[in-house]
């Protein structure tokens, strides 16, 4: 008689009270400090420090903005590439800065608009040229290339995570948690060569998989002023438990301590707009607002910043949409 151990996973997933749910009573801070601490050990964080040496290797003009391209040091011996984007006119002022974080595909020229190879043009238009937006809204926009994806192990086909994720894992880290350290560092070399942004104001944003950076990053670094993932906020069960995804998003040990809720609640009371679309089949749009309802109510609330917790939902499939999300976005933050 055939037996399928998936059956017995997803009765095992469906039972999860995840531990670090918060309690009755329990303040919000300090839960917090306690869930952060957990989070991070799940994702292998945090990694040894080394001085980030940011060295510029470019700057040119393009029409509305200032390009500039540079590398710094994440780890050692890792090296990751970055381009920031400044609207004219920007040396007048400090400036609130959106890191923009693409999703599974052939790299950060996605979030730059500049399709490279077969198939970007199509990605692009599912509006995932984040940096293109975020600098025609008066933002500095930074793009960081992903570990797995372009530059940084992808390929001219698409990203390449898994050999990458199974690594992480024979070495007690996480892919995830590689790329959030990514993320973070990426705000310590801006702030090194940078002086016109604004580090108090520096947001992150991402579809799909740059949206699951886009939570996990938000949750754990606290420098992160507001977040705005998209495709990507959905119960750990219907999402990446019972279908397939890319092994990136998965995290060792994760559902026993939380669920997508709690990693918003660790955002709170930043503001958090969470983008969804109503056809979404890989993140289910009922467990996606069940999700944004856990937060806002549970987490949100405790902080008395409901109003700083935002549910934009598109009227399509699984893409960015940039009109709602960006009007949500400017209306939660208030930096236009």
């Amino acid at each position: 008689m055939a037996y399928n151990p998936q059956t017995e996973m997803l009765r095992r997933m469906e039972e999860c009270t995840f531990a670090m749910r918060i309690g009755e009573g329990e303040k919000l801070e300090q839960w917090q400090e306690k869930a952060r601490k957990q989070l991070m050990k799940r994702l292998g964080l945090p990694f040894e420090w080394v001085p980030a040496a940011p060295r510029i290797e470019w700057t040119r003009e393009e029409p509305g903005y200032t390009e500039t391209r540079f590398v710094f040091q994440s780890e050692q011996d890792i090296t990751v590439p970055c381009h920031l984007l400044l609207p004219d006119g920007a040396q007048q002022k400090k400036l609130p800065m959106i890191i923009c974080l693409q999703g599974h595909s052939t790299g950060m020229h996605i979030s730059l608009g500049r399709p490279i190879y077969p198939g970007d043009a199509e990605s692009i238009a599912g509006d995932r040229d984040f940096a293109r937006q975020a600098v025609a809204r008066g933002y500095a926009a930074l793009t960081v290339e992903q570990r797995g994806f372009g530059e940084s192990g992808g390929t001219p086909k698409g990203p390449d995570c898994q050999q990458v994720a199974m690594q992480a894992l024979l070495l007690g880290r996480t892919l995830i948690g590689e790329r959030v350290w990514d993320v973070s560092r990426a705000i310590d070399a801006v702030g090194e060569l940078f002086p016109v942004i604004d580090i108090n104001r520096v947001a992150v944003m991402g579809n799909s998989g740059g949206g699951t950076t886009t939570i996990y990053t938000a949750a754990v670094d606290t420098r992160i002023a507001a977040a705005m993932p998209s495709c990507s906020i959905c119960g750990f069960l219907p999402s990446i438990g019972a279908q397939v995804h890319c092994t990136c998003n998965y995290v060792p040990g994760i559902m026993q301590d939380f669920d997508m809720a709690e990693l918003a609640g660790l955002v709170a009371p930043r503001p958090l707009v969470i983008v969804s679309g109503k056809d979404d089949s890989i993140f289910p749009i009922a467990s996606a607002v069940e999700q944004y309802e856990i937060a806002r109510d549970q987490y949100y609330a405790r902080a008395n910043a409901q109003e700083t917790i935002v549910h934009v939902i598109g009227q399509g499939g699984h893409r960015f949409y940039a009109e709602e999300g960006w009007q949500a976005f400017d209306d939660v933050t208030q930096w236009r």
